[in-house]
């Protein structure tokens, strides 16, 4: 099935999704009441991380589990299903050069799905507080 938006309404609508969602600030805001101090989008670092913290070489990112393509929860667009399909195997294949690439430099890095939070918010929290004090 085509697009039923024009190629400037869809442009438009994708511009309007933000870098930072609000599960990203109510996540950094629970490890910021822990006293856990880092810097979030780091455009300068590779893969534009939700939350790093340079001088322990430690980065955060929290995937959502449509954009990322969670097995168990991302679900496929209906219509125009192509491009959906491409866009989709991309974000999954920058996702595994990310990971790549840290691991290559001795970073230490965590992906938590968006649905971890949804679960059980303050369980995942503290798994990413364990993980940030045990690479300190």
């Amino acid at each position: 099935m085509a697009d039923t938006h024009t190629k400037e309404q869809r442009r438009k609508n994708m511009q309007a999704i933000k870098a930072k969602s609000k599960l990203e600030d109510k996540v950094s805001a629970a490890l910021w009441n822990r006293g856990l101090r880092f810097r979030r989008n780091v455009s300068s670092l590779f893969g534009k991380p939700d939350i790093a913290i340079k001088k322990y070489k430690i980065v955060i990112f929290v995937d959502s589990c449509f954009w990322h393509g969670c097995s168990s929860h991302g679900n496929q667009p209906k219509s125009n299903k192509v491009y959906w399909e491409k866009k989709l195997k991309r974000n999954k294949e920058r996702d595994q050069k990310v990971t790549s690439y840290y691991i290559k430099h001795g970073w230490h890095i965590l992906r938590v799905w968006e649905h971890a939070f949804k679960d059980n918010f303050e369980r995942t929290i503290d798994e990413i507080e364990t993980f940030i004090k045990t690479n300190m």
